[in-house]
């Protein structure tokens, strides 16, 4: 059922910005030496509910970012934000990452650890409370965090699937 309400989006790419939430160093030993390559976990958005994540692998750490970015520009979806939080509490799990997502009221703030408050910021919610338990792997956590955000459905949706008005249930 999740797997039904991502969407998968086309936007303009000048107005997504980009955000590099974890850079790694990989470091392979051959018989001539050290080899050092860089894997980049970058989270790209628009601010106004369409989000991104991509992994970019390279020799360079510009690279392995500018990599990232592309693969983010692929896998963008749609969020539904609700004056600026969430519409409903959500959990998701991914690997060891277990999150929960809460919405909050107006002049909260973003209550978040580091790769998920990346990915909440791009997605352009200004007001969540947001939980990590489990592991504290960036990658885990922005999939996790992916994950949960492609579960988020609005009034309408909801009203739409089950077959009533949104109208009627809020005017009378």
């Amino acid at each position: 059922m999740a797997a039904q309400n991502i969407k998968k989006v086309r936007t303009n790419d000048s107005e997504l910005k980009e955000k590099v939430v974890k850079v790694n160093r990989v470091t392979k030993v051959t018989k001539g030496g050290r080899t050092f390559t860089f894997a980049a976990i970058v989270v790209v958005g628009n601010e106004n509910g369409i989000v991104g994540y991509g992994l970019g692998k390279a020799n360079e750490v510009a690279t392995a970012v500018s990599k990232g970015v592309e693969d983010a520009k692929k896998n963008l979806i749609k969020v539904p934000v609700y004056k600026g939080t969430i519409p409903h509490a959500q959990i998701a799990k991914f690997g060891g990452a277990d999150i929960l997502l809460k919405p909050a009221s107006s002049g909260t703030g973003v209550k978040a650890g580091g790769a998920m408050r990346a990915v909440l910021e791009s997605v352009g919610i200004k007001d969540v409370l947001a939980k990590s338990k489990g592991s504290s792997n960036p990658h885990n956590l922005v999939k996790a965090t992916f994950k949960a955000l492609s579960m988020l459905r609005d009034a309408q949706t909801v009203s739409q699937y089950r077959g009533v008005d949104v109208n009627t249930v809020f005017n009378g």
